[in-house]
């Protein structure tokens, strides 16, 4: 109790700073220094006794990641307060509860969650963005979602077009901010160019982009990068003592898995690069136990990709040749490529994350693979790669039969100029 009051004390102590940016606010977190933890902006507006959503019907965006500092779900937290009125559940890819087993019920066609009653709306299976009907009758979008850090996952993809919506009906949006778990302060991978935006590389930022849900939804709604230079009356609530040095698990948060096969942080390392290769006819792991760190295929010869893959002598990882067979898993549902065929190729360690490079891990692995076997390597679906790169860079550096250890140097630039981009967006040191 004595915590909770020093905390409220802070909070009420503090005004809000509206003028630092044109199209947002940024409330203000007061200097809790003092205290040994920290404090997500779903734990501050709890702190605050949710007097932004006193009175008011809201639609709440959010999956399982959405907890606070104790593990309890904001859709728990929110249920027992008499005065807000939850009347949608927005929920990202993989649903409200990820691969986790659902919990939710169906009546009639409509999903619905048995604590709240509220109506769940899948955003991702269904719609592109969300329909009218689901913010129309709302006073206030509540968005609470742990992201990955990685430009693929399609969380904030999705929350665009949840601001897309409320600034068409001047709803207000309310975004509760989290921790980038891979760090805040690591940046790699090509900028997106416009002719490969995809859903999975929506906005113009490198693949580690190094920003937190908040950061990243300022930079959007300052920049018009909704749609058409539309801009929401968006409201974000910080966090209190995070550090961009940080991994996420070195704070002492709950750490909740984020999506099928992310279960902590050095699976988010690991996906930064190896998701990748879900654009070439390399299994990627899918379908077995260390899904994002295996490379294999029916076509390869183990022992001689991993003596090839172990000369570069890559920093921070360790290799060691292995033959699996991928089998349908809990997760996203879907069949793995050689589905219960027996493949031979690659695992990997990640030794020492702070100097393991996902991105030059994984793009080693294809280029050695599209050199060893020409014939039977394929970037697959129309060079979807291109759009999971951002880029036409790794095609055409492959086809050029360059070796692996020239190609990250390709996109510093991108790097260092996102770098110096981003600064202005930034809410923590």
């Amino acid at each position: 109790m004595i915590v909770k009051f020093l905390l409220i004390l802070a909070l009420l102590s503090a005004d809000a700073f509206a003028n630092d940016f044109q199209y947002s606010k940024v409330e203000t977190v007061p200097d809790l220094s003092f205290m040994p933890h920290v404090y997500t902006g779903l734990d501050v507006l709890e702190q605050m006794d949710f007097k932004p959503l006193q009175g008011k019907t809201i639609a709440v965006f959010c999956n399982q990641t959405a907890v606070n500092r104790y593990g309890k779900h904001i859709l728990d937290i929110l249920k027992d307060h008499p005065e807000i009125d939850i009347h949608v559940i927005l929920t990202p890819q993989y649903g409200l509860f990820g691969d986790q087993e659902n919990k939710t019920k169906i009546i009639g066609k409509v999903e619905k969650d048995p604590n709240t009653g509220a109506r769940i709306v899948n955003l991702l299976d269904r719609f592109v963005k969300p329909p009218e009907w689901t913010i129309r009758d709302a006073d206030v979008v509540l968005m609470d979602i742990q992201d990955t850090g990685v430009r693929y996952s399609t969380y904030m993809t999705t929350l665009t077009k949840i601001l897309e919506v409320a600034s068409e009906l001047h709803t207000p949006v309310i975004v509760l901010d989290r921790p980038n778990p891979i760090r805040g302060d690591r940046m790699d991978g090509p900028i997106v160019r416009p002719n490969y935006q995809s859903f999975e590389g929506y906005h113009l930022v490198p693949i580690r982009h190094g920003l937190t849900v908040g950061e990243y939804a300022l930079m959007v709604n300052e920049m018009g990068w909704v749609k058409n230079l539309l801009r929401a009356e968006l409201t974000i609530i910080p966090m209190a003592n995070w550090k961009r040095e940080k991994w996420s698990d070195e704070l002492d948060l709950h750490f909740k898995p984020l999506a099928p096969g992310l279960s902590d942080v050095k699976s988010c390392l690991a996906f930064a690069g190896m998701n990748l290769l879900r654009g070439t006819n390399l299994n990627w792991g899918q379908g077995t136990a260390k899904p994002y760190f295996r490379a294999g295929a029916p076509w390869i010869s183990g022992k001689v990709f991993f003596q090839k893959i172990s000369a570069l002598e890559l920093p921070g990882v360790k290799f060691r040749h292995i033959q699996y067979t991928p089998t349908q898993v809990k997760g996203d549902g879907s069949v793995p490529i050689y589905y219960q065929e027996k493949c031979s190729g690659i695992e990997f360690d990640i030794t020492d994350r702070e100097v393991f490079d996902p991105l030059a891990t994984a793009t080693s692995i294809m280029i050695i693979a599209y050199q060893l076997y020409p014939r039977q390597f394929e970037w697959i679906h129309n060079n979807y790669i291109n759009k999971l790169f951002g880029h036409n860079l790794l095609t055409a550096f492959a086809a050029q039969g360059k070796t692996p250890e020239y190609l990250p140097p390709q996109w510093v630039m991108d790097v260092i100029r996102f770098s110096e981009f981003r600064e202005r967006f930034l809410l923590y040191k």
